[in-house]
């Protein structure tokens, strides 16, 4: 048995700030990596309908900027800057909130997101996104504000998107 998975060892306290969504998606993952990158591409998926991403840049690189708004059906607007903390081509993205696109500190940082595409062969991968956040506090707002869904359905859009490419 792991050392981690053992009944008596201590609790991974990063569990316990993450939310996860977790799928196998039948496209290969040097495609999902270009929808995540491609400023276009993110623009169409990135937020369940009928929220849009408007105004996305990006500087995909470890210590790179990025910048996007979310707007809502009833005029709501969302920026969101960040950087990259590691990028790791068609593997893996690092992202957070914490500083702003020209590294400022936030006023208030709310996330750390995750990404990885691990290659299962014939043109599937395991896709894995983690929302990792500061604080219990924090974790449990972005689930009640409703991450499960939101992010599933940005995954649906994600993936119906990278089968026509």
């Amino acid at each position: 048995m792991p050392l981690d998975t053992a009944p008596d060892a201590p609790k991974n306290e990063e569990q316990d700030l993450d939310l996860v969504l977790e799928r196998i998606i039948d496209v290969p993952r040097e495609t999902l990596y270009k929808c995540w990158t491609s400023p276009e591409l993110m623009a169409q998926w990135f937020c369940p309908k009928p929220w849009y991403v408007s105004d996305v840049r990006q500087d995909v690189r470890t210590a790179g900027n990025s910048y996007l708004v979310m707007n809502g059906p009833n005029g709501e607007r969302m920026p969101q800057p960040g950087v990259f903390l590691e990028v790791v081509p068609n593997e893996k993205l690092v992202f957070t909130d914490a500083f702003t696109e020209t590294w400022k500190p936030s006023a208030k940082p709310f996330m750390v997101g995750i990404v990885t595409f691990e290659d299962l062969g014939g043109g599937k991968t395991r896709y894995r996104a983690v929302a990792r956040h500061w604080t219990a506090e924090d974790r449990d707002t972005h689930e009640k504000m409703g991450f499960h869904e939101g992010w599933g359905v940005a995954a649906d859009q994600l993936t119906a998107l990278a089968k026509t490419l």
